[in-house]
């Protein structure tokens, strides 16, 4: 069930007002929350959804040891339990296949082929309850009743494609029973119908426009069409994230719901830990928080925190999926952050380098310094897509071996319409924020039916800008 379709417009035309009827009686409303869920989810596929419970009811036993415990190694064994359940199952679902195939094409063990169905959100769910039984453990949250964990883990808005949000940012507004402000209300609507657009008009357009056969067949294109089509990517990627998380914030927001911020201009970002900063926060949050800096963070000198960049960046690539490849993505990340780190630390006491122009030897300003950086990690993390978007490490070489030599072929795919989406997308990164909190205002001051013809109007500009259908999320897959 994707937003942008009119299913889900129907589902959350009674969802929404049954949540804020019931809202006064907490049990009946929670359990109307999580039968909304679980109702969302089985539109994939029904099977899933007793996965969800088996989650459920894992956790919320291992939370439960981990609480009355008298000793602590039967507590860290029960955290250790939960962790491993959810692990075992993230584990078995996106990588069996990989390391069963590895097994067999390196040592000749052959395994049970297994025709494994990946469930849709896998990865968010399952790091959702991982936060709950180490936060518990840490006392950073209070023990949930099952039915509380259950909304927190399956609620429908970020339940298939994010933002992660923890216990700590969740439970609380479950206990609390509170409706949306009239402010909320307007910057939903704004976040919503800016997801829309963002994954409609945008996302769609490109991968249908340029990025998919620039991608799939690389040696039938010329290079100028296939950085087109990395610039493409860039582009649709964010934008199909970005606008899906939008929506699912917007959606949580009329529930009554504040999720964290995922995505904050990451192109205009100056440095790779810059970058990383401002996409997918959530994701970059969990790293740093539950693997970066229980194994020491930069805790224990330069070569160790070197290490622990890398290994935080490799498991973070290999989230994504049981492939060379996003290994590989993420290496190069974690390899970029560490050199970023040594040249910071070694750069302390250099002075500011000087170029050469006309002959003559001056020293960057602070602006020009700023969009040289820019400039290079946007071209850092654009290499990085490359390799995100090829199923295998022949398809990244074929691509970049295309960029590289395919300059006597004139562009096929590169046109006007295609060239103004990209450009448009990228200068938006640099808009002052005061632009869009301005237009939240503008919105939470007009009559609500004036913002319900609006809103109208233009959901119907979007279905008439975009291409027939709409795609699955890219993020769906991990």
């Amino acid at each position: 069930m994707l937003f942008p379709t009119f299913t889900f417009a129907v589902f959350f035309a009674v969802v929404l007002p049954v949540a804020w009827a019931l809202r006064r009686w907490p049990v009946p409303w929670k359990l109307f929350l999580l039968g909304a869920s679980y109702w969302f989810y089985a539109a994939w596929d029904a099977r899933f959804v007793l996965l969800l419970v088996g989650m459920t009811l894992g956790n919320a036993i291992a939370a439960a040891i981990n609480v009355r415990a008298g000793r602590e190694w039967i507590r860290k064994a029960a955290v250790a339990g939960g962790v491993t359940l959810s692990l075992g199952v993230l584990a078995f679902f996106k990588y069996y296949d990989f390391f069963t195939d590895s097994l067999d094409r390196n040592l000749g063990i052959s395994s049970p082929a297994l025709d494994i169905v990946l469930p849709v959100g896998v990865s968010f769910f399952t790091f959702q309850a991982i936060s709950y039984i180490v936060d518990l453990h840490r006392g950073r949250t209070k023990e949930a009743t099952l039915l509380d964990f259950a909304v927190y883990l399956s609620f429908f808005p970020q339940l298939v494609a994010g933002p992660i949000v923890r216990a700590t940012e969740f439970l609380p507004q479950l206990r609390s029973h509170t409706r949306p402000d009239r402010a909320e209300v307007a910057h939903a609507v704004k976040l919503i119908g800016r997801g829309m657009f963002k994954k409609v008009v945008i996302a769609d357009f490109l991968a249908r426009a340029v990025v998919n056969d620039a991608f799939d067949a690389p040696g039938e294109h010329g290079a100028l069409d296939i950085l087109t089509g990395i610039y493409g990517y860039a582009v649709q990627i964010y934008a199909d994230f970005s606008g899906y998380t939008d929506m699912a914030i917007g959606v949580a927001l009329l529930m009554g719901f504040r999720f964290p911020q995922n995505f904050n201009l990451p192109y205009s970002a100056d440095s790779i830990q810059d970058f990383w900063r401002r996409w997918h926060m959530t994701l970059s949050r969990w790293l740093r928080d539950y693997l970066y800096i229980p194994l020491g963070g930069n805790r224990k000198g330069r070569l160790a925190t070197y290490r622990n960049l890398l290994l935080t960046m490799a498991l973070g690539g290999l989230w994504h999926g049981a492939a060379g490849a996003f290994v590989l993505w993420g290496i190069y990340h974690g390899v970029g952050l560490a050199v970023e780190r040594w040249r910071g630390e070694a750069g302390q006491t250099r002075q500011p380098r000087q170029l050469a122009f006309l002959g003559r030897r001056w020293i960057p300003s602070d602006t020009v310094r700023l969009w040289m950086r820019r400039f290079w990690v946007f071209h850092f993390v654009c290499l990085g897509w490359v390799l995100f978007n090829s199923e295998t490490l022949d398809r990244t070489g074929d691509v970049l071996a295309r960029l590289f030599t395919g300059w006597d072929t004139g562009p096929e795919l590169l046109n006007p319409l295609v060239a103004l989406a990209i450009v448009a997308a990228l200068v938006a990164q640099f808009f002052p924020r005061s632009w869009a909190e301005k237009g939240s205002e503008a919105l939470a001051k007009a009559p609500m039916g004036l913002t319900a013809v609006g809103f109208s109007v233009w959901i119907m500009v979007v279905v008439a800008l975009g291409p027939e259908g709409v795609a699955d999320y890219i993020y769906f897959q991990f």
